[in-house]
């Protein structure tokens, strides 16, 4: 009986070859089939079906295609009087083998591309090879916050707030400045407050700031609050707050000041100044008026650039210049992110 079985044994392990590249069974050679006297006295055991889906709590991505699986013996379980089960042809065992393969295969690429996009989303840019770009001139700016308003009172573009007031501090509405700038102690006024004298220079003819004095006193000027610096670069920023009573003050205002062809009053060194149709629409802010002007070439030394914005009581300067011309991007960075705080 034992000669018998191990000839049984040897019979039904000739197994075909695979091919070196389809992965897939011959199907041309013969398929012997096992003793029938072998079979009638041996319980034969039940196949294990591999299936396509893990158990809950395992990774079937740390285990490589092709890897031996352990399973339990099943010939164990199966009583001696069971009758024999017909084995599962070869042909549909290694089919489903190959198949495992290819699943098992596809589960660790796909768990190791993601891991990859998630590296490459976490990097910066001028880490990733390929991809290392120079940056687009974007300053870096301290996280911004707006400052609490008072008990009980309703931000300026509230459906409540008629009068468009910001209750805020004026002074911590003024956009910080970057990284590595250096502050401008000019605009640091007292205790915060700019005086409108000091304001007023920014504007070249003097004609020109005694018509804006009176106009400010005319509109109810309450304060001024300002910020500016210099980054290594040579760009110089100034930031400018005006608070009047209410935003329909405010809307004639700006309409008298920043028309849409040209300022109404040109700035010290920026005598051609026109509108700038070049700024992106998409950084507008809802609610926030933005009227934006630079210099057209010829502009000499330096260029300057320069945006009004009306936000409920509060108009708004900003400035900037650089000797040879005034980068475009981090003079809309800034007129955006000011626009956010106001709003």
């Amino acid at each position: 009986m034992t000669h018998q079985a191990e000839e049984t044994d040897r019979s039904t392990s000739r197994v075909p070859a695979e091919g070196p590249t389809s992965g897939l069974p011959r199907s041309d050679e013969p398929q012997p089939a096992p003793s029938a006297s072998a079979a009638a006295r041996e319980p034969v055991p039940a196949p294990v079906v591999p299936t396509d889906e893990p158990e809950l709590g395992t990774d079937s991505a740390a285990v490589p295609p092709g890897a031996p699986t352990a399973v339990p013996d099943a010939t164990a379980a199966l009583p001696e009087s069971n009758p024999p089960l017909a084995p599962r042809p070869l042909k549909s065992r290694r089919l489903l083998r190959a198949a495992l393969r290819w699943t098992a295969a596809v589960v660790v690429f796909a768990a190791v591309g993601a891991g990859t996009a998630y590296g490459i989303a976490g990097m910066e840019r001028t880490d990733v090879p390929g991809l290392g770009t120079v940056s687009d001139g974007r300053w870096v700016y301290p996280t911004l916050t707006k400052p609490p308003l008072p008990k009980g009172r309703p931000g300026p573009l509230a459906e409540g707030n008629k009068s468009g007031t910001h209750y805020a501090d004026l002074r911590r509405l003024v956009l910080p400045a970057p990284q590595q700038a250096t502050a401008d102690p000019a605009l640091r006024g007292t205790d915060g407050w700019l005086p409108t004298k000091d304001f007023l220079t920014e504007y070249a003819e003097k004609r020109d700031r005694e018509e804006l004095a009176q106009r400010f006193t005319q509109y109810g000027l309450r304060h001024i609050a300002a910020r500016g610096w210099t980054t290594p670069d040579g760009t110089h920023t100034r930031v400018y707050l005006l608070q009047f009573d209410t935003a329909a003050v405010v809307d004639e205002l700006i309409g008298q000041i920043a028309p849409y062809g040209g300022p109404g009053y040109q700035l010290r060194g920026a005598a051609e100044s026109v509108s700038d149709d070049g700024f992106p629409a998409k950084a507008q802010i809802e609610d926030v008026t933005r009227v934006v002007y630079t210099e057209s070439k010829p502009y000499g030394t330096e260029q300057t650039r320069q945006a009004y914005l009306a936000a409920g009581d509060v108009l708004a300067l900003v400035v900037q210049d650089r000797k040879g011309s005034a980068h475009a991007v981090p003079f809309q960075q800034t007129v955006t992110l000011q626009s956010q705080l106001l709003a």
